[in-house]
């Protein structure tokens, strides 16, 4: 499920897998419609693999982000302690984002 939530002035959305972990996070953005844009872009770019950028922290744990096709980041993953958590990730947005609700939070 998507949750779309507001902070202060701006808004941003959450992706939360079936067992409620958040698996993506979005930028902060200016409007609301401006965040359900970026939930139409997670779904739309999601199956894409081209738009997954895998990384490396300093501390060596791994984290992703996905891109629009203009290279715009639209959601960023936790760290995570290994590469396979990394991937399971990665598969949790694809599987999880294309049907998924969206729920406005106060």
């Amino acid at each position: 499920m998507f949750e779309v939530k507001k902070s202060g002035d701006k808004y941003h959305f959450v992706l939360k897998a079936a067992n409620g972990q958040v698996i993506l996070s979005s930028q902060m953005y200016a409007s609301k419609s401006g965040a359900m844009n970026g939930v139409d872009s997670v779904r739309k770019n999601c199956g894409n693999d081209d738009c997954w950028e895998r990384k490396t922290a300093k501390n060596g744990k791994f984290h992703f982000n996905l891109k629009s096709t203009n290279g715009q980041i639209v959601g960023s993953s936790q760290m995570y302690a290994s590469e396979s958590g990394m991937n399971n990730g990665i598969q949790s947005v694809k599987n999880n984002a294309p049907g998924a609700d969206v729920k406005e939070v106060e």
